[in-house]
This record gives C-alpha cells, structure tokens and sequence, in this order.
C-alpha cells in the first residue's frame, strides 16, 4: 500500500484511531502505575531500602518531568503534527519503563522516571489536537469521552497486571513485560496515521487564531483558575488511589499483593463507568433545557462529596466497610471525571484558547500527580497509618468544589481580543 493510500484510509477512520489514542492513553497509565504496585512489594523495598518518604518521592518523580514539559509538547505538535512526535515519545518511554529493571539505586530509579514523565508528556497535547481537528461539534463530546476512558482503565489494568507478574515471576520481569509489550501499539499507529506535518499557510491561520485569545487572556480569568484548582483537586485524589492504594490495601488493610491489585482494578473501573454515565446523564438534562453551567457545577459538587467519603475507610473497623469504602469513594468521585472536564475546557473556554487552555489544565494534573505522591508519603511517616493521607485528600476535595461554585462564571471567562491583520 502506498503512503498516499494509508494517508487516506487513516483519514477516513478517525474513530479507529480514536480508539488506537485511547490504547495508547491507557499503556502510558499502565507504565506510569506499575510502580505503584512494586512498591507494595517487600522484595522491591527491601533491595532499594525504601522508606514512606522514599516512596513518596519516587511516586512523584513521573510528574514533575511531566508537568514541566507540557507546553513544550504541545509546541511540539503544532509544529511538527501528531503522528511522529508521539510515535517517537511512545517508544522511548516504553523503552524507559523496560530499563527500570536495570536499577540498582534509588536515583537511578528516579531518573528513569523522569524519563518516562518527560516522554508520555506528548499524549494530551497530541490526542487532543487530533480530536480537535478531526471530529465536528456534534461529536467532540463522545470522542472525548471516550479517550478519557484510557485515564481510568489504564490504571485499574496496570495495577491488576503489576501485582499478578509480580507475584508470578519478579517486581524485574514486570518492568520488562510491561514496558516492551507496549511497543506492539506502534504498529497500527504507523500504518493508519497518516503524516500531518502542518504547511506554512496552516501554522500562520493557527498563529492568527492565538493571537485572540493570548496566555495573558487566560491567566487573568477566574475561570481558568477555577478549573485549574478543581482539576488539581480532583487528579490528587485520583493520583493518591493510583500511587497509594495498592501499599495501603497491603500494609494496613492485610490483603496480599494480588488481591490489592484485583481491587484497584475493580475501583477504577468503577470510577470509568460512573464518569461515562454521569457525563451522559449531564448532557440529556442539559438538552432538556437546564442550564450547562448550573448542571455540571451540580455533578463537579457531587462527585468531590463523593470522594471524601474516603475518610470514612479510614475509620471503619471492619476490613469489609473499609474496602466497601475503597472503592465507593473513588466510584462516586466519576461524578466530577466528565462534567469537570467539559466546564474547564469547553463550555467556559472559548474555542480558539481550548488547545492552550488543555496545556494549563494538564500541567494542574501533572503538578497534583506529584504532590500527592510525594505529601501522601510524607504524612504516611508523620502519622504511621493512612488516616492523614486520606485526610489531605477530603480537604483537596473540599476546596475543588468551593472553587468550582465560585470561580466558573460566564462573566469571569477568558476575554477574545479583535485580531486586525
């Protein structure tokens, strides 16, 4: 087939190749968690002597290349298109992950995820700039929805899978597997997108269309910080289950490594489901005349309500109502996953800012990924149980839904300059 066939065919199966980033957003979560459930081994800890500080810092390192690279990725692809910037990051990260095996001292293994932080910064910039030019209004919602899919099974997928090779074969096999088998995705993905390096006419229409809404535009609107709060909130307790849950199922809840990991798996998938269905349930209210706004602030509330009843695990007794409240804090917080989302980045946003916008959006991400990796670990060694850590996560939660209530306004959204050429 020539390349001018592939071209064309991948143009016209823009939904296969929906699915083909969605897979792709999912490996960068299942190399991006399984060490998380590494460092609920007792082998892995005890070769690199790792304390709760130790691990708290080592959990976060992903996030910090991650976050500091955004905007540079999405330079990236605007400049260079989709197709060979990701491919190219997908197999160094993948290749990353594999070398983790090769570690044999705590900087070492931060180093590598560095590495891996730095390389799977590429995904939202380029995912998102696909589905923006590649599906029309009626159906931008759906496509997104879907992709985001990948946030929620990626990590339920890496935890169950980390936990059974580690138990099967060695915390050592694990990072290899993992981490080569990804590198299969790479062949789909170059035989069905096609090159869309960008011609000078498109980079000049593209610059004219910044040029009305400017970063300065968005950092002054209380919107764009309100989002930026909420997203933070929000991702920290999400980023807390995929780092935290497995060692705290472990170490103070008595269940063994595979069982930990079976639960994170059904947690995060639980939490896909409700974030389909609520983002659904939203939108067939708002077509019944309510106000957009009005109903995604209503289920941003409810889903950070939601998620704080992860205190409550915290205190229970019995291992039953602790586990039961394992998995329902983070179910309920799916209420917030869409809803908050479609508010932070397209019902306030204006169009030609969404690109710039999603870059501020994830770099909140990225920033709480870190935070609550690493604080979480650090109160797990002031407090010597869980308790503190899923404390920090209710007061993140509470202040995400206080922002969201006040700061998302239609008057506060980000301002569009007239652009004269």
């Amino acid at each position: 087939m020539t390349g001018a066939r592939v071209a064309q065919t991948s143009a016209e199966k823009p939904w296969a190749i929906l699915i083909l980033l969605t897979i792709g957003w999912t490996i960068s979560f299942i190399d991006r968690t399984s060490l998380s459930s590494a460092m609920a081994d007792k082998h892995f800890i005890h070769e690199f002597g790792l304390t709760s500080v130790d691990r708290g810092w080592l959990g976060s390192a992903i996030f910090w290349s991650y976050a500091v690279l955004q905007l540079p990725m999405g330079w990236v692809v605007d400049r260079f298109g989709v197709k060979w910037p990701y491919a190219i990051c997908f197999a160094l990260w993948c290749v990353a992950a594999a070398a983790t095996s090769l570690s044999h001292s705590l900087p070492s293994l931060f180093v590598v995820r560095l590495l891996i932080g730095a390389s799977e910064a590429v995904v939202l910039p380029a995912s998102y700039r696909y589905i923006a030019n590649r599906f029309d209004e009626a159906h931008k919602g759906t496509a997104t929805g879907i992709f985001s899919l990948g946030g929620k099974v990626g990590p339920a997928i890496g935890a169950a899978i980390a936990a059974w090779l580690i138990v099967t074969y060695s915390w050592k096999d694990m990072f290899v597997l993992t981490g080569l088998l990804g590198m299969v995705w790479l062949v789909p993905w170059l035989l069905m997108v096609k090159n869309d390096f960008p011609t000078r006419e498109q980079l000049a229409a593209a610059k004219r269309r910044a040029k009305s809404v400017p970063l300065r535009n968005l950092l002054v609107s209380p919107v764009v910080w309100g989002g930026f709060i909420m997203t933070f909130c929000y991702t920290y307790f999400v980023f807390y289950c995929a780092t935290w849950m497995p060692s705290y199922l472990v170490e103070q809840r008595g269940l063994s490594l595979m069982k930990s990991g079976m639960l994170t798996f059904v947690s995060f998938i639980s939490v896909a489901i409700v974030a389909v269905t609520a983002g659904w349930a939203a939108d067939r209210i708002i077509a019944r005349g309510r106000d957009a706004l009005v109903v995604r602030k209503a289920f941003v509330v409810a889903g950070a309500l939601g998620g704080m009843t992860v205190l409550l695990g915290a205190y229970a007794q019995s291992q039953e109502a602790a586990l039961f409240w394992n998995v329902a804090s983070l179910s309920l917080a799916g209420l917030a996953t869409a809803n908050n989302l479609a508010l932070s980045k397209l019902t306030l946003i204006p169009k030609q800012a969404i690109g710039l916008s999603t870059g501020i959006l994830t770099i909140a991400t990225s920033l709480a990924g870190g935070v609550s990796a690493s604080l979480c670990g650090w109160l797990l060694h002031v407090g010597k149980s869980y308790t503190l850590p899923m404390l920090s996560v209710c007061i993140f939660l509470g202040i995400g839904a206080v922002s969201a209530i006040v700061l998302m306004r239609r008057e506060w959204a980000p301002k569009v300059n007239e652009v004269v050429d």
